[in-house]
């Protein structure tokens, strides 16, 4: 059983940032697919970004791509999302995932396809 703990989230202006960091124990997450998925008030939750588990391929949404950078750090057992150039937009609550799957980004946008979950962490970005 992994446990995935969320932090760095928080409030911030237009244009500004925040890593996001999520930590995994109980087991490797190596083993693991990893994903950030984000849900807003009444909006059904999203994949924003993906990686696989030696951090050798990643995926995007197209609202984030260009602005936002998924890594990994096998070693710390941490994920990481870097935000950059925050828009309103991406108010959201923030949760990382793991995934016991091949890498297979058509399968891993689908929220069941990842097993383990954290309890998520708030960005608000606003003026």
């Amino acid at each position: 059983q992994v446990q995935l703990v969320e932090s760095g989230g928080g409030l911030v202006q237009p244009g500004g940032s925040l890593r996001l960091s999520c930590a995994a124990s109980g087991g490797s997450s190596s083993s693991y697919v990893m994903g950030w998925f984000r849900q807003a008030p009444g909006e059904e939750r999203e994949l924003a970004a993906a990686i696989s588990r030696r951090g050798i391929n990643t995926y995007y949404a197209d609202s984030v791509k260009g602005r936002f950078t998924i890594s990994r750090d096998n070693a710390k057992n941490t994920v990481y999302l870097q935000l950059n150039s925050l828009e309103p937009g991406d108010t959201a609550v923030y949760y990382c995932a793991a995934a016991n799957r091949v890498w297979s980004p058509g399968v891993l946008v689908s929220p069941p396809a990842y097993a383990y979950w954290g309890q998520g962490t708030q960005v608000t970005v606003s003026s």
